[in-house]
C-alpha cells in the first residue's frame, strides 16, 4: 500500500511506517502531548518511549505515515480498544498531522489507509475517542462515516480544565 493523494497542490504520500520513523512520530506526538487537548497525558515520549509505542502498533501492522516533499507530516494508527477477549474486533484510531501540515488533506489521507487497513484485517468496529471541542476531528470523522455515539462529560483533565470526551463509531463489516 503505497497510495498517493494529491489535495491542495501537496502531493501526500501514504505508506506503512517503518522503525525508522520512530523519532519522526515521537515528534509530532510529543507537539501534541504539550500543546493540545488531544492526548490526556502530561508526560512526553522519550526516545526509547517512542521506540517501543510505534514498534507495537508495526507488529499489529496498524500504524502509517504521510509525507509530503520527503518529511513525515502525519501518523496515523489504530489499537485495540479495551483489552479484555470481547472487544477484540473493536479497534479506536489516532491521527495527527504535523504543526504547519494542517489543511493539506493528510488526515484525510491517512484515515482512508486506516481504516482500509482496519477492514482488511477483519475488525468490525472503529472507535475515535476525540476532545469535545476538536471540531476538525469530529467532522474528518464524519466524513468517513463515524457516527456520535455520546460524549462522556468531564472524562479527564488537561491543562488545569476538565475535558469532555467524544465518542465516534464506525462500522468497518457488516
Amino acid at each position: 500500500m503505497n497510495p498517493i493523494y494529491e489535495i491542495s497542490g501537496a502531493v501526500v504520500t501514504v505508506r506503512r511506517a517503518r522503525p525508522d520513523d520512530a523519532e519522526a512520530v515521537r515528534a509530532i506526538r510529543n507537539h501534541a502531548v504539550e500543546r493540545s487537548t488531544a492526548l490526556w497525558t502530561d508526560t512526553p515520549q522519550s526516545p526509547a518511549e517512542g521506540v517501543a509505542w510505534l514498534a507495537a502498533h508495526l507488529e499489529r501492522g496498524s500504524a502509517f505515515v504521510a509525507e509530503v516533499e520527503g518529511e513525515v507530516a502525519g501518523y496515523a494508527v489504530y489499537g485495540p480498544w479495551r483489552e479484555l477477549d470481547g472487544y477484540r474486533d473493536t479497534v479506536e484510531d489516532s491521527v495527527y498531522v504535523r504543526e504547519g501540515r494542517h489543511g493539506l488533506g493528510i488526515g484525510s489521507a491517512l484515515l482512508d489507509a486506516l481504516v482500509a487497513a482496519a477492514r482488511e484485517a477483519g475488525h468490525h468496529i472503529m472507535i475515535a475517542a476525540i476532545e469535545t471541542e476538536n471540531a476538525a476531528s469530529v467532522r474528518l470523522h464524519e466524513r468517513f462515516g463515524f457516527q456520535d455515539v455520546g460524549t462522556v462529560r468531564e472524562a479527564g483533565v488537561k491543562f488545569g480544565r476538565r475535558l469532555d470526551l467524544t465518542l465516534m463509531r464506525l462500522a468497518l463489516s457488516r
